[in-house]
C-alpha cells in the first residue's frame, strides 16, 4: 500500500480534529507500522505504536472491594416506628368494638394529640432518609470524581513517558 505524505497529513489533521473514520484510522496505522515514516511524523509513531501494545496488556493487580456497608440504622429506625405503631394499635384496644364516636373528649384529644406526633414523627424521619440519600449520592459521585482525576493523572504519565523516550 503506497502513501502520499501529503494524504498522511491531512489525515492526521483529520484525526487532531477527531473527524476521522474508523477505514481512515486504519490507514494512519498501517502507515505508522512501516519501518520508514516521514521524519517529521515521527513522534505520530510512538503514538501509533502504543495505541497497538496497548492492545495485548492486561490488567494483573488485585483488586481489593470494599464490602458494603449495612445501614442498621436506617433499619432500627423504621423497626421502632413499626413497633410503636403496632403497640398503639393492636396492645391499646381494651374494647375491639369501640370506634371513635365512643371516646370521650379527653380520649379524643389525647388520640388527635398522638396521631399529630406520630405524623410530625413520621415527616421527620422521611426528611433525615432523604438528606442521608442525598448525602450518600453526593458522596459516591466525589468519589468517582476522585477516580476518574487518578485516571487522568495516570493517562498523563504514561503520555509523558512516551514521548521522553523518543
Amino acid at each position: 500500500m503506497a502513501f502520499q505524505i501529503r494524504d498522511i497529513e491531512q489525515l492526521l489533521e483529520k484525526y487532531d480534529n477527531a473527524q476521522t473514520s474508523l477505514q481512515e484510522e486504519q490507514q494512519l496505522k498501517h502507515y505508522f507500522a512501516q519501518e520508514e515514516v516521514a521524519p517529521h511524523l515521527q513522534h505520530y509513531k510512538a503514538m501509533f505504536s502504543y495505541f497497538q501494545e496497548t492492545k495485548t496488556e492486561q490488567f494483573t493487580k488485585d483488586i481489593r472491594l470494599k464490602p458494603k456497608k449495612i445501614r442498621i440504622y436506617k433499619w432500627a429506625s423504621v423497626a421502632a416506628v413499626i413497633a410503636i405503631m403496632f403497640s398503639v394499635t393492636f396492645l391499646n384496644k381494651p374494647d375491639s368494638k369501640r370506634s371513635l364516636e365512643d371516646l370521650s373528649e379527653e380520649e379524643l384529644l389525647v388520640y388527635n394529640q398522638t396521631k399529630e406526633a406520630f405524623t410530625l414523627l413520621s415527616s421527620r424521619f422521611n426528611q433525615g432518609v432523604n438528606s442521608l440519600n442525598a448525602l450518600a449520592i453526593a458522596s459516591h459521585n466525589l468519589e468517582k470524581g476522585v477516580k476518574q482525576v487518578g485516571l487522568i493523572n495516570e493517562f498523563g504519565k504514561t503520555t509523558n513517558k512516551i514521548f521522553k523516550t523518543n
